[in-house]
């Protein structure tokens, strides 16, 4: 199996990392990502201007360009006979509407749409905590390995994030559920004619079933997105 990995936040990002690690036990990677952070550009993509690639090292690449952009090189160029795409991990979710402007969801969209299986995979951050990397890269594991087995139609792709804290030891338990509709609650401030945004993710409004009340609720929250 060969899988090719990506991200939004950057080549030297410690979630690429640790998804790098977790694809070492189905493949050896190939690794294009972007040479510095892309997190929130969504689906941009790069046509009216050459993209630089650097060779890091074998199957490793730095690309100065978005994550779609990554995606769309190493299928076209770079990787063509690629089995699967998985970006991340994300620091932060991609949940409900955040599928729209993230760049890790972005580059398993264009995955898909180039006709291969792919997901994105993040990692929630609950309220005054951090992310332990190596607990993180063990639960995303158990939900790669069991998706890489799973059938996937065409032009779908999953949408995976990690609860969080995690547990040390247990297994990580899941749900497959649909995006949450429920727009985010936020405002701006005005200082002249300056507009700040302001906003928190943990207090966002959730249905039940979806996915925002399943991952903050402690379980992974998966996701088949469509085209």
């Amino acid at each position: 199996m060969k899988i090719v990995l990506t991200n939004d936040d950057g080549f030297d990002a410690p979630g690429l990392g640790a998804l790098a690690a977790v694809a070492q036990a189905f493949s050896d990677p190939v690794i294009l990502a972007p040479e510095t952070a892309q997190s929130g550009v969504g689906h941009q993509v790069t046509t009216h201007a050459p993209i630089t690639v650097r060779r890091r090292a074998a199957n490793r690449y730095s690309v100065g360009g978005t994550p779609a952009d990554c995606v769309r090189l190493a299928l076209k160029m770079i990787a063509p006979d690629t089995d699967w795409v998985i970006a991340g991990i994300n620091p932060g979710a991609n949940l409900g509407s955040d599928i729209y402007q993230s760049g890790t969801v972005a580059a398993a969209r264009e995955a898909a749409i180039l006709g291969y299986r792919a997901m994105a995979v993040s990692q929630y951050i609950a309220r005054d905590c951090r992310i332990d990397w190596g607990i993180t890269g063990r639960c995303a594991g158990e939900i790669v390995g069991m998706l890489l087995d799973r059938r996937l139609p065409n032009g779908c792709y999953w949408n995976v994030n990690l609860p969080h804290p995690l547990d040390r030891n247990a297994r990580i338990s899941h749900r497959f559920c649909d995006p949450d509709a429920n727009p985010h609650r936020y405002t701006y401030t005005r200082e002249g004619d300056l507009y700040s945004y302001s906003g928190t993710i943990h207090e966002r409004p959730r249905d039940p079933h979806c996915d925002v009340a399943v991952c903050f609720g402690g379980k992974a929250s998966i996701s088949r997105l469509s085209l």
